[in-house]
């Protein structure tokens, strides 16, 4: 009898000991979202059958000025819709991150929001006014790994290592070695994890990172655009860059011209959705707020918490929301 209590009590420590692991570094959520873990094939975003991934969905605002959108009833309304990622943009400058530490709380519980609705989620480092991503490299290296530990284990948390580096810098001078910084940091902890990384001019020069590609596996290059200021021009730039074998990610575009306002141009925001389409590259959509201006989803006053009404919807908000 003794050795057999034992027994139990030695299965019982080792059932414990599994889901502990399991449960460690992960977030509070652990289910896959639709297309499991993630990897990129080629120039392909792929799911964990090696099926062909596209996720479709929004990119929050600055989480400093509208962060009570990044909550689990705004996230249901968006899956519901037929939405299957969310983009939560921590910016580091203007009130952001680097002045506001605890602002990575917030990122965490939106994340662990999103991934209970089996959202995927991209984590992002938010450079816009610091412009070189190198100036604060170690404060990225420090909040990646921290990030990576949490959600390491979880296959719905891809990271963006820099939103839009932009100003008098290089990708070879600059981004890249920034990215060889910052990557093995997520990799100590996240070793398979698809990693999303900018370009020069606000990442736009996806061709030039092209030219000179990241060592590691499971990498897209960003590219973003605004329907009314980007076009076939920049189009090129991604064909020219998948010719030369990088995975594109479009982590931020918007309906509007690319500061926010104008438009919204939706005869040439189709356009490029077809083009998107034809080469079944995902996007995030800026963005869920409801800020008074054309590129926001959602027209001032709308409840942060999801429920909206066509009513509630912009414009933008109601072409975008149609075509998740």
């Amino acid at each position: 009898m003794r050795r057999y209590i034992n027994f139990k009590l030695i299965i019982l420590a080792a059932l414990l000991t599994a889901g502990l692991t399991l449960l460690s570094g992960c977030g509070k959520a652990t289910a896959a979202p639709a297309f499991g873990a993630l990897h990129v094939a080629g120039t392909n975003l792929v799911g964990a059958n090696n099926q062909p991934a596209v996720l479709h969905g929004m990119s929050t605002h600055g989480l400093q000025w509208f962060g009570q959108f990044a909550n689990s009833g705004a996230f249901a309304d968006l899956k519901k819709r037929g939405a299957n990622v969310i983009r939560l943009a921590m910016y580091t400058d203007e009130n952001g991150y680097l002045s506001n530490p605890g602002l990575k709380e917030k990122v965490f519980s939106a994340a662990d929001a999103a991934l209970a609705q089996d959202l995927y989620v991209i984590i992002d480092w938010h450079i816009l006014h610091d412009n070189n991503p190198r100036t604060h490299q170690q404060e990225a290296v420090n909040f990646f790994s921290e990030a990576a530990r949490r959600y390491g284990s979880n296959p719905g948390v891809l990271y963006e290592i820099c939103n839009e580096p932009n100003g008098s810098i290089s990708w070879s001078g600059d981004v890249k070695p920034y990215a060889l910084a910052v990557i093995p940091a997520i990799r100590a902890s996240a070793p398979q994890a698809v990693i999303l990384v900018g370009s020069t001019t606000w990442s736009q020069d996806v061709d030039l990172a092209a030219q000179d590609p990241l060592p590691f596996s499971n990498i897209m290059y960003t590219c973003h655009f605004y329907a009314g200021t980007h076009g076939k021009w920049l189009q090129d730039k991604i064909d020219a860059a998948r010719n030369r074998g990088a995975a594109i990610f479009i982590s931020e575009w918007g309906t509007s011209a690319a500061d926010g306002n104008g438009g919204v141009f939706l005869d040439s925001a189709s356009q490029w959705l077809n083009f998107l389409a034809a080469r079944n590259l995902s996007w995030c959509n800026w963005s869920l707020c409801d800020k008074a201006e054309s590129s926001a989803a959602l027209n001032p006053g709308a409840n942060p918490n999801g429920g909206w009404t066509e009513g509630n919807l912009s414009p933008s908000g109601k072409f975008v929301f149609a075509h998740f």
